[in-house]
């Protein structure tokens, strides 16, 4: 069998390109060819005519903006970088056109090639619908991505009127007016979070961002690369395209920096760093950002018994603790009790879409007298609980007592003075709820506890309108 002939691959590749501009001079309304001057060293006859040409000739040698004034051909020549998709407007005619430039064999740029593909945007119609609609889903996600990065509470969110209560607002509203960084300590679920969204909401920069970040709850390998962001590459398994760290998302703004205490030694000092200089560095890059960030900071924890065991830097300490706010207690502000209890239920309600519950007036008298250690988010917590698993409206006492175990004394009476009757009254009362509550509302096992008779504890129950409802 005779041995075939060898190929001419440049023999091939130059067809391929000749073939190449010949279906795409047939197919487009109009081509056009400059040199490395930007002078017209060929133009096909449609297009010619379609600039008031008779002839293609009469364009030979000149500079292109001669024939085509809005043409972009000299700075695809200038730059070597092509224009694959454009619009030119020609009068009252528009035109599709891809401008690609031509290299000779050392790579230089000696011209560039032009086609118009359309002379109207018929053809592109679906394509500009899909960019629409992307550009608008982009435009809904911006928008959302905005709101979630605004405060989403106020000082009016802060319920309660007690004296402790007004002077932690007192003191917020005040420390919004400031740019020091703000410490704020207290117990976990006393609110701090929902005071530091309120002093930025109150701040000149409540139109810029809330950035939170809650430093216990990211793994120590990520917290740097969240702080301050990455180039693309820095790591593996980093993001391809980078990404901003938090502090130049909140840039103009205010960074919540929650459970500030748990924040690694390394890390701190890097961040004193940028509370300083109020700059960054992004992992893997050697390009320093400025940022304008106002630091608001909460610990549940003591920051200076930490300083003191070397747990956390002294430095970094004095640079937050510029204003410290001390967040009370619920058990110091229990005269807020009935009114947080109304604001959940609220909440409760228009949540879940069950109905309003209420309290009986003995079950707001339980709950003032336990400890809440776990505070308001206790609290909702316990009424959460009972809610979904009543069907009444009214809420008494004796449905928390399997939840809730009573601490503090007794509330003095409001009267200035007491018959002995109501005093022996209100005694009794409270035995009972103690008895209820140890014995996770079980009446026969209360009733042998306080050394009296199942149906007696139920009169007595009764007469002091404690709750109607048998448990057995």
């Amino acid at each position: 069998m005779p041995r075939s002939a060898p190929f001419d691959y440049e023999d091939i590749r130059r067809r391929a390109m000749q073939s190449l501009f010949e279906s795409f001079d047939s197919l487009c309304e109009g081509t056009i060819v400059v040199d490395g001057a930007a002078r017209i060293v060929w133009i096909n006859e449609r297009y010619a005519q379609r600039f008031g040409l008779a002839h293609a000739d009469e364009a030979i040698g000149r500079e292109v903006e001669e024939i085509i004034p809005s043409s972009l051909m000299r700075e695809v020549v200038r730059t070597g970088q092509p224009i694959l998709l454009d619009i030119l407007e020609v009068g009252s005619e528009s035109f599709v056109v891809t401008r690609i430039p031509l290299k000779d064999d050392s790579g230089q740029v000696i011209g560039a090639v032009g086609f118009a593909l359309y002379d109207q945007l018929q053809p592109l119609k679906p394509f500009y619908a899909r960019l629409g609609r992307l550009q608008q889903e982009l435009a809904q996600t911006r928008k959302r991505l905005a709101e979630e990065r605004r405060a989403k509470y106020t000082f009016s969110n802060f319920v309660g009127t007690s004296p402790a209560a007004m002077e932690i607002k007192r003191q917020a509203r005040r420390a919004a007016t400031l740019e020091s960084p703000v410490l704020l300590l207290g117990e976990t679920g006393t609110g701090k979070e929902l005071i530091a969204h309120a002093i930025h909401a109150a701040s000149p920069r409540a139109d810029r961002p809330f950035i939170g970040v809650n430093v216990a709850a990211i793994p120590e390998s990520l917290l740097e690369a969240e702080f301050f962001g990455t180039t693309a590459g820095a790591y593996t398994g980093a993001d391809r395209k980078g990404r901003l760290g938090k502090f130049q998302a909140a840039d103009g703004g205010t960074l919540f920096l929650d459970e500030v205490g748990d924040m690694p030694l390394p890390l701190q000092a890097k961040l004193l760093r940028v509370l300083q200089e109020q700059e960054v560095e992004p992992l893997g890059s050697d390009r320093v950002i400025q940022v304008d960030v106002r630091i608001i900071a909460a610990t549940s924890v003591d920051l200076a018994a930490r300083v003191a065991d070397g747990r956390f830097r002294a430095d970094l300490f004095y640079r937050l603790n510029v204003l410290p706010l001390n967040l009370p207690p619920l058990r110091e502000r229990l005269a807020d009790i009935e009114a947080l209890c109304e604001h959940i239920l609220e909440d409760i309600a228009r949540r879940t879409g069950l109905p309003q519950r209420e309290l009986d007036a003995d079950a707001i008298a339980l709950f003032r007298r336990c400890a809440w250690s776990g505070n308001i988010r206790e609290l909702r917590n316990v009424l959460e609980q009972v809610s979904m698993l009543s069907d009444e409206a009214r809420l008494f006492a004796a449905d928390f007592a399997h939840i809730l175990t009573p601490t503090l004394p007794q509330a003095p009476a409001t009267q200035p003075t007491r018959t002995l009757d109501d005093a022996l009254a209100e005694h009794e009362r409270g035995l009972i709820l103690d008895a209820l509550a140890a014995c996770a509302g079980k009446v026969p096992e209360a009733a042998s506890r306080l050394g009296i008779g199942r149906a007696t504890l139920y009169k007595k129950m009764a007469a002091h309108k404690l709750t109607s409802r048998k448990r057995d």
